[in-house]
C-alpha cells in the first residue's frame, strides 16, 4: 500500500501524522511511504530522517492526495484537503465531526473511508488512540490556565500555588477522565486546591483511592457543579462523549456567578466545548472575555508540544496504522471490531451514530457498510 503523510495546514499544528519511525515500520512491511516536504519539521524531523527510514519526500500536498492509497495525518482535514479526497482512499486522522457539519458532508461527497482516530476502541471501553493526546491536553490544561489567569491576560491575577500566607488558588476540573485526571495531578503539583467532578461513582472511587490524598473529588450534579465554580479561579472543562458533542456544563447567564476574571479552560473545544461561551481559538490568539470571565478554548493544544505530542500519538497509531496497510481496511476492520469502531464515513455514508444524532444526518451501520 502507498501511505501518503501530508505536512498539517491547520493553524499553529506543529506535529505530524507519521514518525520516522513509524515510516521506517511500513516500509519493513512491505509499503512505499510518501512525506511531503518539511512535513516534520515543527516536531523535529528532517526530511533526512525520513529518507533515513526508507520513505520517499514528495513537495507538495497535491501529490500525496493523488498517489496516495491511505492517507495519515493529525488534524482533522481542512477545506482545501477535503477537495483532495477521492474514492477509494483511506483517511486516517482525528476528524471530531459531531459538531463540524461541513467537513462531514465533505467526506461523504469525497467518497472517502474516513476512520477516526478518536472513535477507536479497546477492550477495556477505552479510546487508545485519544488517550495519548488526552494526557497531553490535561497536563497542559493547567499550564495554560494559570497563564490566562495572570493580569496581563486578562485574569484575576491568582498564583495557583499561593505562597506563603496566602492560600492556594481554586480549580475546579468538570470531567474525571483522563484528560481531568492527567490536569488535577498538575494542577495539585503546582500546589492549586483542586476538586474534580464526575457522574461515575466508580470512577470517583478510584479518584479517591489513588489520589484522595492529592485533590478532591465531586459528584458532578448541575447544581454541585456551579455551586463549586462560583468559588473557583480556574474552571477546567475534560468532559468527553465518545464521537458526540461535548454537553453543555456552564451557561452564559451562570458566567456572572463566577469570580471576575476567572479562567475557563475547555479541553473539549474539539468536539463543540463544554462551556455555552466556547469557541476555538489558535494557539497564536488562544484567550478571550466574555463578560469578564477569560476563555481558552485552543483547538489543537497538544501541537503547542509537538514533538513530544508527535512521539506519544505515533506510538499509539501505529499498530492500527499497520493492520490498515497490510490487511486492507476491510479485512483489518472485520479481524478487530475496536478498529471498526473508529470508521466514520465510507462510500458517501455516515456509519457513527453519535455523529449522525448530533448532526441529524442518517447513519449506515458500519458493519454494512463495510460490504459496500
Amino acid at each position: 500500500m502507498h501511505i501518503g503523510c501530508p505536512k498539517e495546514i491547520k493553524p499553529q499544528e506543529f506535529r505530524v501524522g507519521l514518525t520516522p519511525n513509524a515510516a521506517h515500520e511500513a516500509v519493513v512491511n512491505g509499503h512505499k511511504v510518501s512525506i511531503e516536504t518539511n512535513a516534520g519539521l515543527g516536531a523535529g524531523f528532517t526530511d533526512q530522517d525520513y529518507i533515513n527510514a526508507g520513505a520517499d519526500i514528495m513537495g507538495t500536498a497535491s501529490e500525496i492526495f493523488a498517489t496516495a492509497d491511505m492517507i495519515v495525518k493529525v488534524k482533522e482535514p481542512q477545506a482545501v484537503e477535503r477537495k483532495m479526497l477521492r474514492e477509494g482512499q483511506i483517511l486516517f486522522t482525528y476528524l471530531h465531526l459531531a459538531p463540524d457539519e461541513a467537513q462531514t458532508r465533505d467526506l461523504m461527497a469525497s467518497g472517502c473511508t474516513a476512520i477516526a482516530y478518536e472513535t477507536v476502541t479497546d477492550r477495556n471501553g477505552g479510546l487508545p488512540l485519544l488517550a495519548p493526546m488526552s494526557e497531553v491536553a490535561g497536563r497542559l490544561a493547567p499550564q495554560v490556565g494559570a497563564w490566562t489567569l495572570q493580569k496581563a491576560n486578562g485574569g484575576r491575577g491568582v498564583l495557583l500555588g499561593g505562597v506563603p500566607g496566602v492560600g492556594p488558588g481554586k480549580v475546579l476540573v468538570i470531567g474525571g477522565g483522563v484528560v481531568g485526571t492527567h490536569a488535577a495531578k498538575i494542577a495539585a503539583g503546582m500546589g492549586a486546591d483542586v476538586t474534580v467532578l464526575d457522574r461515575s461513582l466508580p470512577r470517583l472511587r478510584y479518584l479517591d483511592d489513588v489520589f484522595g490524598g492529592s485533590f478532591k473529588n465531586s459528584y458532578a450534579s448541575a447544581g454541585n457543579t456551579i455551586e463549586l465554580a462560583r468559588e473557583a479561579d480556574l474552571i477546567i472543562g475534560a468532559v468527553l462523549i465518545p464521537g458526540a458533542a461535548a454537553p453543555k456544563l456552564i451557561s452564559r447567564a451562570q458566567l456572572a456567578e463566577l469570580k471576575p476574571g476567572a479562567a475557563l479552560v475547555d479541553v473539549a473545544i474539539d468536539q463543540g466545548g463544554c462551556f455555552e461561551t466556547s469557541k476555538a481559538t489558535t494557539h497564536h490568539d488562544p484567550i478571550y472575555d466574555v463578560d469578564g470571565i477569560m476563555h481558552y478554548c485552543v483547538a489543537n493544544m497538544p501541537g503547542a508540544v509537538a514533538r513530544t505530542s508527535t512521539l506519544a500519538l505515533g506510538n499509539a497509531t501505529m499498530p492500527f496504522m499497520l493492520a490498515l496497510a497490510n490487511k486492507g481496511w476491510r479485512q483489518a476492520c472485520a479481524d478487530d471490531h475496536h478498529l471498526l469502531n473508529g470508521l466514520n464515513v465510507h462510500a458517501g455514508h455516515l456509519t457513527y451514530e453519535a455523529v449522525g444524532a448530533a448532526l441529524g444526518i442518517d447513519v449506515m451501520d458500519a458493519t454494512a457498510a463495510m460490504e459496500i
